[in-house]
C-alpha cells in the first residue's frame, strides 16, 4: 500500500464541513433512523429541514430546558460554524463551548445587570418592531426576561470570538465571525435545538469577558446560548420586503417583490 502524502492527509482535513451520518438526533434516551430516500435533482437532502423553512421558522428561542445536550450535536453546530466564509479565509474565529455552570453564573451576573439597567427600560419605551403585534412584543418582552434570569441554566454556551491580536477591531471585524454564528444557529435549528444570538454582556465586555477567562487579543462577539426547547417553532415575525428593498435608488421600490 502506497504511504499516503502529505497533500493527501490536508486533503482530508479540509472535509471538515462535509457533515457526517449521526445517529443522535433527538433528545437523550432516543434515536431515530431515517429511511431511505429517494432524492430528485433540487430536492432537500434526506433527514435534513429545507433550508428555506429552516430560515423562516428559526425563532429566537430563550426558554430551554436545562437537559443535556449530545457532544455530538454541538459538534455538528461547530462544523457548520467553521463552514462560514471570513475575511481571506484567515479563520480567525474562535468558538468556546461553555458546560461550567460556576463560569456561566460569573457572565450572568453582568447579563442580568446589562438588562436592569439598559435593555430592560428600553424595552419598555419601545414600541413593537415592523411585523409584530403589540400582543408579540409583550410575550418577547417575557422571554428575554426569562432568559435573563435562566441565562446560566442552558445546557451549553457556544462563545463566538475572534483572535485578532494586537489589531483594534473595525467596523468590518465583524463579517469574520457573525456569518459563522448564522451557520451555527442555523444548524441549531435543522437539529431541534433553541438558540439565540445574544450580545448583550458585551455592554459590560471587560467584566464579561474576564469571567469567561478570555486571554489578551481574543474578543467576543456574541453568545449562543443552545439546549432543547420549552416552546415551538413557527414562523418569525418580519416587516414586507416591499418597505426595505430598493432599486437602483434609494427609495425607489423594487419591483420584484
Amino acid at each position: 500500500m502506497r504511504p499516503s502524502s502529505g497533500r493527501e492527509r490536508g486533503s482530508r482535513s479540509r472535509r471538515s464541513c462535509a457533515f457526517r451520518p449521526s445517529r443522535a438526533t433527538g433528545p437523550p434516551g432516543g434515536m431515530i433512523r431515517s429511511p431511505r430516500i429517494e432524492r430528485r435533482k433540487g430536492d432537500p437532502m434526506p433527514g435534513h429541514t429545507d433550508l428555506f423553512e429552516t430560515m423562516k421558522t428559526m425563532r429566537a428561542m430563550r426558554r430551554l430546558k436545562p437537559d443535556p445536550v449530545p457532544d455530538e450535536l454541538i459538534r455538528k453546530i461547530l462544523e457548520a460554524g467553521a463552514c462560514a466564509p471570513n475575511g481571506g479565509n484567515t479563520q480567525r474565529w474562535r468558538f468556546l463551548v461553555i458546560k461550567d455552570r460556576k463560569i456561566k453564573q460569573g457572565v450572568q451576573v453582568w447579563y442580568k445587570r446589562a438588562f436592569d439597567e439598559v435593555v430592560g427600560p428600553r424595552y419598555l419605551k419601545s414600541n413593537p418592531p415592523p411585523g409584530v403585534t403589540r400582543e408579540q412584543y409583550n410575550r418577547q418582552h417575557a422571554a428575554v426576561e426569562y432568559l435573563t434570569d435562566h441565562f446560566h441554566e442552558a445546557p451549553v454556551w457556544i462563545v463566538a470570538c475572534l483572535e485578532e491580536g494586537t489589531t483594534a477591531p473595525t467596523r468590518s471585524s465583524g463579517a469574520s465571525i457573525y456569518p459563522a454564528v448564522q451557520n451555527m444557529l442555523l444548524a441549531a435549528r435543522a437539529l431541534g435545538l433553541g438558540a439565540t444570538l445574544t450580545t448583550r454582556h458585551l455592554l459590560y465586555e471587560k467584566e464579561a469577558e474576564a469571567a469567561l477567562g478570555l486571554p489578551p487579543g481574543v474578543h467576543s462577539y456574541a453568545i449562543l446560548p443552545i439546549g432543547y426547547p420549552m416552546g415551538k417553532f413557527g414562523p418569525v415575525g418580519r416587516g414586507p420586503l416591499k418597505e426595505i428593498v430598493f432599486q437602483d435608488h434609494w427609495g425607489t421600490p423594487y419591483q420584484g417583490v
